[in-house]
Order: C-alpha cells, then structure tokens, then sequence
C-alpha cells in the first residue's frame, strides 16, 4: 500500500513507519521537522510541510491508500491554557486533511485519539470504549471532536477510518525532555542524576504501553476491514494499570542508579485512574501487547543513556 503518515518523523511516527517498511509498504513522511533522534530512512519520502498548509497537505494525500493522522499541537497538561488555539490547529486543520483524503479517495484514515483523556474521570475500571465520554481537558474534548468528524465523513461521503484510542505510550525515541510521557520523562531525569517529579502522592494508576506495541497497532487498523455495523474505535493499552509510585518502584528495579523522588501537588486535569479495555482490538484487529513493562523499561533506558553516556 502507498501510506502517508502526518507526523511520521515524531516518537510513535518513526516507529510506524518502520513497521510499514517492514511489512513491504510504500511510505512517504510529512512533518515539520526532521526526527529529532535518528537519521531519516533512505527508503522513505520525506515531505517537510504542516498540517496547517492546506495546499501541502491536499498535495501529500494525493496517490495514498492509507493516510496515518499522527499530529497534534498539543499536551493534556497544557492544552486548557488556550483552548482556542487547540480547536484551531487541531480540529479546523484535520477537518481540512478528511476532505483532502475524501477528494483524493484515499482508502483509510488511522487517527490516533486519546485514551487517557477522552472519558475523563472513570466510572468503572477498566474503561471500555462505550464509556461515557466526559473529558476534563480540552485535548481529550478535541481529540473527541476530531472522531466525529471523521464519522462525519464515513456516513456522509463514504470515508473509512479506524481511530484508535491510545494510552500512555513510551519507549525509545521519546523525549527524556518533553512535557508528557511519564516513563521517558522518569528515566531522562535519573540518566542526569535529577531527582524525579510527581504531583500528587504518586497513587494516580495509568495503563502504560511500549511504542512497538502501538506502531503494530496502526497497521493492524489499517489493514483491518469493518463490515457494517462492526467498530472502528479502540482502545490500545496494556490492559492494566500501575501507579506512578510502582513505576518508580520498576525503575528501581530495572536500572543501575539511585533514584530520588520528589512529590508537588496534584493537578487538576489529572483523573485518579485509567485503564483501558483492549479485548475488542484483540477481537476486531487480531492485535494483543508484547512488551512487558520491565522489558520496555530496560529498553528505554539502555537507549536514553546511550544519549548521555556517563
């Protein structure tokens, strides 16, 4: 298949498209930038442009199967300091990519939502996709908009897609640096020898899921043919849950260095708990997580400080 991933170049980006070499498919990149930690691959085209240039965007689509949304401009954590920027550059210009796919008559859309976010505070654990859907964020309330849309497009003009709804993804590649991504952000600290930062008293639970495991996801999605009244939306996670004091607790574990915890107080956008209910993906998309925390762990670590070698 010809696929286009937006946001190719990115943490879970660059691991798709590995999958999608791998599996023998044509891939062609846009982003905004370069990948910040490895050399782009020879065997992909490699488009520098945003999702917010209309034009660039209806001229990447054009001769693709398989368009991978992958995109965002923004966090959970920062997301409610300018909602109107979020709906802005996310729901306006994805909306812009459904009707280029629509008028290219791309096969499928994958687009990747929010599974931490979009059911806001849970009602019972784990969460399926039929929950209620309350988010406290206006990342998770976008990610929900932009699922309807491509509804929209599905019953309206005959756009497919599949969205799959993540949880907390890490592993190699992922900024040690960054503004979310509990386990890279962990790790980047004790391969600095900086105490980490929790807010709260460490108790929140996530489902937290190693990167590979969500690339194989997406190209299951979009290798995955839905008859009529079959779902396209899923949740993608471990299926279970840690806290971030057990995360602490497996880093201790799995690593050689001390490590030191310092606790602030909670925030607001963050629910209590989430995990996720993937025995619809295992049915619908013959898909099921590999990596054990630990092994990811491990893997994770090994590649962070290889950045900074003691």
């Amino acid at each position: 298949m010809k696929t286009l991933v937006i946001g190719g170049n990115g943490f879970i980006g660059c691991h798709l498209v590995d999958q999608l070499i791998l599996q023998g498919h044509s891939v062609r990149v846009l982003d905004r930038y370069p990948s910040r930690f490895r050399e782009a691959r020879k065997e992909v085209e490699n488009l520098i442009g945003d999702l917010g240039n209309h034009g660039e965007v209806a001229s990447a689509v054009k001769g693709m199967d398989w368009v991978f949304h992958l995109a965002y401009t923004t966090v959970p954590q920062t997301s409610n300091d300018d909602p109107v920027y979020d709906i802005k550059s996310n729901v306006e210009d994805s909306v812009q990519l459904f009707q280029a796919c629509r008028d290219s008559n791309v096969k499928k859309v994958v687009f990747i939502s929010s599974g931490g976010t979009i059911y806001g505070v849970p009602k019972n654990i784990p969460i399926p996709e039929d929950h209620t859907t309350e988010p406290i964020c206006s990342y998770g309330i976008t990610k929900l908009a932009i699922e309807k849309y491509l509804y929209l497009f599905y019953t309206q003009w005959g756009q497919d897609y599949v969205v799959l709804r993540f949880s907390n993804p890490y592993g190699v590649l992922q900024n040690p640096h960054a503004k979310q991504g509990v386990i890279g952000v962990f790790l980047g600290a004790a391969s600095e020898n900086k105490p980490i930062n929790i807010f709260g008293d460490g108790e929140i639970v996530r489902d937290y899921i190693y990167v590979t495991d969500a690339a194989k996801a997406l190209v299951c999605a979009a290798e995955y043919k839905a008859g009529p009244g079959d779902p396209r939306i899923f949740n993608i996670g471990a299926g279970r849950g840690y806290s971030l004091n057990e995360i602490v607790a497996e880093i201790k574990k799995n690593i050689d260095r001390p490590i030191n915890v310092n606790y602030a107080p909670g925030r607001t956008v963050d629910v209590p708990s989430n995990v996720l209910d993937i025995k619809l993906a295992q049915k619908h998309l013959n898909w099921t997580p590999e990596i054990e925390l630990g092994a990811g762990l491990r893997q994770t670590w090994e590649w962070i400080t290889s950045l900074n070698p003691a």
